[in-house]
């Protein structure tokens, strides 16, 4: 009798007790083991290096290198490796650059109780997961125009409760170029005033606080 192939899982997350919980999960499978674990994006790329999981769980906010980036370069390498990216934001926006970047899984951490082993599986099996409310989420918003990337810069400067004219200056340009670009932002994120484009973006996922 063929015993099944033990599928190599590497955990990132910068929180031990996490790492610790997923660990004990994925290792009380029987196909399944943890052969590293990482609390930054730089260790992670290096134990993908070393081990080359089957699947990588990936957090996206980390001290230095980010989820996303640590994606990104591992894939330049290693472009068929999978990655499940585990997050307690359910920005659409999040979503698509974490697709973007190459994850190929997505799951908010108060699920892994209930959807961690099943996600595994069906990344390993070369499919896609999201939870369906994410999945709802990018349609609705899949025709719209994108905040581009200096309105982006504008959104974060606002967001850090300073004025136009200051905002102006950091950015080195005019005050009245900083109003068109909220004005396009308020649009686009369908908000009522630039504090409710901030809460709109935060909860979308274009800013992080």
């Amino acid at each position: 009798m063929t015993l099944a192939p033990i599928l190599r899982i590497l955990v990132v997350d910068d929180h031990p007790l996490m790492r610790s919980g997923i660990a004990g999960e994925i290792n009380g499978q029987p196909d399944m083991r943890v052969v590293a674990e990482a609390s930054d994006g730089e260790e992670a790329i290096a134990a993908f290096k070393l081990h080359r999981p089957d699947v990588t769980l990936m957090d996206l906010r980390m001290p230095g290198i980010g989820g996303i980036e640590a994606i990104r370069r591992i894939r330049t390498d290693f472009p068929i490796s999978r990655f499940v990216v585990l997050t307690s934001s359910a920005g659409d926006v999040q979503v698509m650059r974490a697709f973007q970047a190459g994850a190929t899984g997505y799951l908010l951490k108060n699920l892994l109780r209930t959807e961690l082993i099943d996600t595994i599986r069906v990344v390993h099996a070369g499919r896609r997961r999201m939870p369906p409310e994410l999945a709802q989420q990018i349609a609705e918003y899949a025709m719209e125009d994108a905040v581009s990337p200096r309105e982006l810069e504008v959104l974060q400067e606002v967001s850090r409760g300073k004025s136009n004219k200051i905002v102006a200056g950091d950015l080195n340009i005019s005050e009245h170029t900083v109003k068109n670009h909220l004005k396009s932002i308020l649009s686009k994120l369908d908000a009522s005033d630039r504090t409710d484009a901030v809460v709109i973006a935060i909860r979308r996922g274009y800013i992080e606080m």
